[in-house]
C-alpha cells in the first residue's frame, strides 16, 4: 500500500517507457552500455545506450548485444550534431528501438520524421519553455528538463527552476521527465507531485555493481561532494561550447587548452564551425573514456553531477533503485498523513 501512490503518479510515465519503473538512466558515454543498461531495465528501470561518437557498426553492435541481455525496453541517446545522425537513426530502426532520445540541441531537419517513421517514441532535451513548446509543436512525443547540477553537458538554469517553468506548462500535453541534481527519492516525490511523469538520474548509476567504470572512477566519486562538480569555463565566445560538469582535476585545464587550439584553428580558417564542435566533442569522449575505461583519473574526465555527495558506495542496480521508491513512496506517506 505504501508505493499505491508512487505507482499511480509515475503511471503515465511507465505507460509511455514501457517499464515498472519510470525512472530513466541519463546517457553517460562508455559507462551506459550493454551492462549497465540491461541492468537498469531488468531491474524495472528504463537504461539508456549514450551513442555518443559510435559509428553506425558500433551502435549496432551495441544495440544487439544489449538486447541479449535483457528483453525489457531500452532506449538509445543520439547527439543531434552527429555527422552520421540519420544512419544511426536507421540503425535503431532496424533493431525496432522503442524510445529514442535526441541530445545536443534542436532536431535537425528531417530527424523527427525519420526517428518515428517506424513507431519509435522521440524525447527530447527542453532547456527552456519557448524550446519545450516548440519541441511539442514538432511532434517530439516526451520532454526532459534537465538542470544545470547535473553532470555531463549542461545549460545555464536550475532543475528546480526549469521545473517550476515547464511542467505547469507541459506536463498536460506530454510527459515530461525531470533531471539534474536528482539522488534521493524525497525530491523524485516532489517532482511527481508537480506533474513529472517520472525522472532521469545519471550520477547515482554511475557507480553501480554493473557499471563497468574503472575502479579508479569509481572512487573518485566516492570521495567527492557537491563543490567538486564543477562547470568548464568557455574561453572563446565565438566558440560555443556547452559547459560541462566534472570533478576538478587536471584534465580540468586540459579542456581550457584544447578550446583554445580549436578557436585559433577557427579563426585562421583552417576549419569551420561545425568541425569545431566536433572537435570539442571528440576531446570530452577520449578524455571521459580514459577516466572510465583506464582510470586516468587525473588526465581524463571525471563527469559528474552534483548529487556525487550522495554516492557513497558500489550497489546493484536494483538496490538503487528501491530505495529510491522507498524514499519517494515514504515521503508521499508523510505528506498525506
Amino acid at each position: 500500500m505504501t508505493h499505491a501512490k508512487l505507482t499511480s503518479l509515475m503511471a503515465r510515465g511507465t505507460e509511455f517507457l514501457g517499464c515498472d519503473t519510470a525512472i530513466l538512466c541519463g546517457a553517460m558515454s562508455w559507462v551506459s552500455e550493454r551492462n549497465l543498461v540491461s541492468a537498469i531495465s531488468n531491474a524495472g528501470g528504463f537504461g539508456v545506450i549514450a551513442c555518443g561518437a559510435m559509428t553506425p557498426a558500433l551502435l549496432d553492435a551495441e544495440i544487439a548485444a544489449t538486447k541479449a541481455l535483457t528483453d525489457r525496453p531500452f532506449g538509445v541517446n543520439l547527439i543531434t550534431m552527429h555527422p552520421q545522425l540519420f544512419e544511426l537513426i536507421e540503425v535503431c530502426a532496424a533493431h525496432d528501438v522503442g524510445h529514442v532520445v535526441l541530445a545536443g540541441g534542436l532536431p535537425p531537419k528531417g530527424s523527427i520524421e525519420a526517428i518515428k517513421a517506424k513507431g519509435a517514441k522521440l524525447l527530447c532535451f527542453a532547456p527552456a519553455l519557448a524550446l519545450a513548446k516548440k519541441l511539442a509543436r514538432s511532434g517530439v512525443d516526451a520532454l526532459i528538463i534537465e538542470g544545470h547540477e547535473a553532470g555531463g553537458h549542461i545549460g545555464p538554469v536550475s532543475t528546480s527552476v526549469l521545473a517550476q517553468e515547464i511542467l505547469p506548462e507541459m506536463a498536460s500535453q506530454l510527459p515530461v521527465f525531470v533531471a539534474g541534481g536528482i539522488g534521493r527519492g524525497e525530491l523524485i516525490a516532489g517532482y511527481l507531485e508537480m506533474g513529472a511523469s517520472g525522472v532521469q538520474l545519471g550520477t547515482r548509476f554511475a557507480c553501480a555493481t554493473e557499471s563497468i567504470a574503472h575502479p579508479a572512477f569509481k572512487k573518485a566519486f566516492f570521495r567527492a561532494s557537491a563543490r567538486d562538480a564543477v562547470a568548464s569555463v568557455q574561453l572563446d565566445p565565438r566558440l560555443p561550447v556547452i559547459p560541462v560538469r566534472a570533478l576538478r582535476n587536471a584534465g580540468t585545464e586540459s579542456f581550457t587548452a584544447k578550446q583554445r587550439e580549436v578557436a585559433n584553428l577557427l579563426d585562421s580558417g583552417a576549419i569551420e564551425m561545425v568541425e569545431a564542435q566536433l572537435q570539442i566533442e571528440h576531446y570530452w569522449a577520449g578524455a571521459l573514456r580514459r577516466a572510465v575505461i583506464d582510470g586516468d583519473v587525473e588526465g581524463g574526465s571525471l563527469m559528474a553531477g552534483q548529487s556525487v555527495g550522495m554516492v557513497t558506495k558500489e550497489e546493484p542496480v536494483a538496490a538503487i533503485i528501491a530505495q529510491l521508491m522507498d524514499e519517494a513512496a515514504a515521503a508521499l506517506k508523510r505528506r498525506a498523513a
